[in-house]
């Protein structure tokens, strides 16, 4: 199949957005975030939980997800924690513009409880789509509950009550990024292409499903109102329960998204083939190696991590050796005939699935990673069989992450050099390919259709001796 754009006839509901001067200065029309059914009818609760992932996804890495354990999210109903969720991630997506609208209205920064409770009502109503009564019913009685933001119930209400009157006014997608990370990725790819990547940013991605060998990846596509695209990749915009989809209890596919299933498709292990992923987990590569009919060994150094991977090996009736190791601290004398490297990193190239990723990174961690990078590139060289191959990803935009990382591993290692990559062949965006033989994926790519993770990907070669 072609590598370039691909167009599914599930490209999402349009609704109500803010303006973007990146389109012009008019309103336009946003992909909804998917809001559970119900939602006007949720109450304060789920709102309270809102407030709380939103602020644990700003304190700290992972936030969110611990914080979806804590027990006033456990004990909400499931479409509650559903709806608190939906609308944390919103919040997280538009938060520069929601809080460039609400600086407009306040004449000084309230108490930051009082802006979380603002922040969650206009992620309902600017994002979500929740009717304007109950976000701003809700948000004032969010107010009167603490003694600490009962003095502000009333500037709540005039606030949101103000801006559904008069509307949002004009907003830029780039002010959702922090401004470091804007700068950085300004430079890197140019202004154009980092407006590009900041509207794809904006909306919830669609879900892409990888299938074993031999499924019919039309027939499920139709299934489950998706597409197909390059590579093999199944795309839908359908939410809810991946679970009851068709072929999931038979094992026939697992999620992954589009682009973090081009690096297996690069390495390409065949069968009889022995193959290592060095940093497994969550386990979606181990699977395609799995997959291939090659012998494969998984490492990854946190056992939590690897249980999803286990069940899905269970679930998908594939096989792979798992060990739990840090994997340049693997006492094995193995060798293989394909290696697998997908670094830790800062995970920016995700900011679609995981917006969390732009606060929670700081520019200190790119260097401190790169150096954690290049420790598991070394490693990972001396797991390569003579005439085996290397590829190395990261789903980071970092340039020391990615391309800076190979050019000083190839000088460190003569006996590795890169071999070129075909996009049309991995099912990936043509324009990605570099001028070296990489791949750069941008999420600004096959933005029709949704657009993807952005990865750095490298396949190197050792050569035979």
């Amino acid at each position: 199949m072609s590598g370039g754009t691909p167009k599914g006839k599930n490209s999402g509901a349009r609704g109500r957005r803010m303006a973007d001067k990146a389109r012009g200065p008019r309103r336009e029309p946003i992909v909804r975030t998917a809001e559970p059914d119900g939602a006007a009818d949720i109450g304060v609760e789920a709102r309270i939980a809102a407030g709380i992932l939103l602020n644990a996804a700003l304190e700290r890495r992972n936030g969110l997800d611990e914080a979806m354990a804590l027990s006033e999210l456990k004990s909400l109903p499931g479409p509650d924690r559903a709806f608190a969720r939906a609308v944390a991630m919103a919040a997280l997506r538009r938060l520069g513009e929601i809080d460039a609208i609400l600086n407009r209205r306040l004449q000084k920064s309230p108490p930051e409880a009082v802006r979380t409770i603002l922040r969650v009502s206009l992620a309902q109503t600017l994002v979500l789509e929740t009717p304007a009564f109950a976000a701003v019913s809700t948000a004032v009685k969010l107010a009167e509950r603490d003694a600490k933001t009962r003095p502000y119930k009333a500037l709540v209400n005039a606030v949101l009550r103000g801006i559904e009157r008069e509307g949002p006014g004009l907003t830029t997608a780039e002010s959702n990024l922090p401004d470091w990370i804007a700068a950085r990725w300004k430079q890197t790819y140019g202004e154009a292409t980092l407006a590009a990547i900041a509207l794809a940013a904006r909306d919830e991605p669609p879900t892409d499903l990888s299938l074993k060998p031999g499924e019919d990846a039309q027939a499920l596509a139709d299934a489950i109102e998706g597409t197909v695209l390059p590579g093999g990749t199944v795309r839908t915009g359908v939410r809810g329960d991946v679970g009851a989809w068709p072929g999931y209890e038979t094992g026939g596919w697992w999620v992954q998204d589009a682009a973090a299933a081009i690096p297996a498709r690069l390495l390409a292990p065949r069968a009889g083939e022995t193959a290592l992923d060095m940093c497994a987990a969550p386990g979606g590569k181990t699977l395609q190696l799995a997959a291939s009919g090659a012998t494969v060994v998984a490492l990854d150094r946190s056992e939590p991590r690897l249980r999803r991977l286990r069940q899905n090996l269970e679930r998908t009736g594939l096989s792979a050796e798992i060990v739990v190791t840090p994997g340049e601290d693997w006492d094995d004398p193995r060798t293989f005939d394909a290696v697998l490297l997908d670094a830790p990193c800062t995970a920016t190239g995700t900011l679609r699935r995981n917006p969390e990723v732009l606060r929670a990174t700081k520019p200190a961690e790119v260097a401190k990673l790169a150096d954690v990078q290049h420790r598991l590139l070394d490693a990972a060289a001396e797991r390569v069989a003579p005439g085996g191959r290397l590829v190395y990803c990261v789903c980071s935009l970092e340039r020391e992450e990615g391309e800076t990382q190979v050019i000083a591993f190839l000088r460190r290692n003569t006996a590795f050099r890169t071999a070129a990559a075909d996009p049309a062949a991995v099912g990936a965006p043509a324009e990605a390919l570099t001028p070296e033989g990489w791949l750069r994926i941008l999420p600004s790519m096959w933005a029709e259709s949704g657009s993807l993770d952005g990865f750095f990907i490298a396949r190197l070669e050792r050569v035979p001796t």
